[in-house]
């Protein structure tokens, strides 16, 4: 029977780590391929460390990018000084390095390994160590070429990872949960005109070139974000918000092409809000968004609970999947 089985689907892997993973490849393929000559060389050099060190000042300036290198053998001690634009620092001779994070891993015999990306010590910045395998003329390993990396000093892959189009449930603060039931719902101004704000908000997204719209219900405001500047965000208070006036400050812009959710869903996910919004004296939205580009609703409950999800998943969902009975 368990023959017949088909075997467990892995998850799809989503797109941060995805671009992530992408990236790390490249810097690998990239700086695996600079530090390799110089590895090798390191072994003619291994028990000199004057020698090992002018080796490494000669070679510094060929390797792109490169902040800082140094050798270490397979205890995790330095056998070299450090090596960097300043010149040759002896003192770091001799240190144990074996602790630090961004060498985990060094002694798994792995001819190349690049770091997990950390923040330095020393000037707080994103850094990534690369570290190439020193081996002798048998092929034994006897240590790594270590060379220390800014993040943005290498070369970058123009890719951004996208959003999840996926439900993603993040918990708020604990302390908020704990009381959750002590707690009831007080009306906002906003409360006695969610009709009148929906129908405002919705003629901003569908005919006034807004793609992005979250709506502060208890504290009754609107943060918008625009097509044709959507590096700044727009706040409306209560009173310009109720108002189908501010609607002339916004000319007409057709609705965009590369929209994932409709005209109608816009519709009627407003119109979920009201019901998330004034459902339960105990269980109530706080704030709600929807952003039409990326498709997505975005929900904060009382509990401090937030979801994000695509609007046509939000849609599916009843008044009692959210509330019960």
């Amino acid at each position: 029977m368990d023959q017949d089985r088909p075997p467990p689907t892995a998850p799809p892997e989503d797109p941060l780590s995805g671009v992530i993973r992408e990236h790390r490849l490249w810097l690998e393929s990239l700086l695996s391929e600079g530090l390799r000559s110089v590895a090798a060389a390191c072994t003619g050099h291994w028990h000199d460390r004057e020698a090992l060190d002018a080796w490494l000042q000669q070679q510094f300036a060929g390797i792109c990018c490169c902040q800082l290198l140094y050798v270490i053998d397979m205890q995790g001690r330095q056998r070299s000084s450090n090596v960097s634009r300043a010149g040759i620092d002896a003192q770091a001779c001799g240190q144990n390095l074996s602790g630090r994070p961004y060498l985990s891993g060094y002694s798994q015999a792995r001819n190349f390994i690049l770091s997990d990306v950390y923040i330095s010590r020393f000037d707080r910045r994103s850094c990534v160590t690369a570290l190439h395998g020193v081996r002798n003329p048998a092929g034994e390993l006897l240590g790594y070429l270590a060379a220390d990396f800014h993040l943005r000093d290498l070369p970058q892959i123009h890719k951004a990872a996208e959003s999840p189009g996926r439900w993603r449930q993040i918990k708020g603060d604990p302390a908020i949960r704990q009381i959750l039931f002590q707690q009831e719902r007080i009306g906002s101004a906003m409360d006695a005109s969610l009709n009148r704000v929906h129908d405002i908000v919705h003629e901003l997204i569908t005919e006034r070139g807004v793609f992005h719209a979250k709506l502060h219900y208890g504290s009754s405001r609107a943060t918008l974000w625009l097509n044709a500047d959507p590096r700044r965000y727009r706040i409306h208070v209560l009173d310009e918000i109720t108002d189908p006036s501010v609607c002339l400050a916004y000319p007409r812009d057709a609705y965009p092409e590369d929209a994932m959710v409709s005209q109608a869903e816009v519709r009627t996910t407003l119109e979920r809000f009201v019901n998330l919004r004034l459902g339960d004296r105990v269980i109530y939205l706080r704030t709600a968004s929807v952003n039409v580009i990326n498709g997505l609703v975005g929900l904060n409950f009382s509990c401090d609970g937030t979801h994000y999800l695509p609007v046509p998943e939000f849609l599916e969902k009843d008044h009692r999947f959210w509330f019960g009975g």
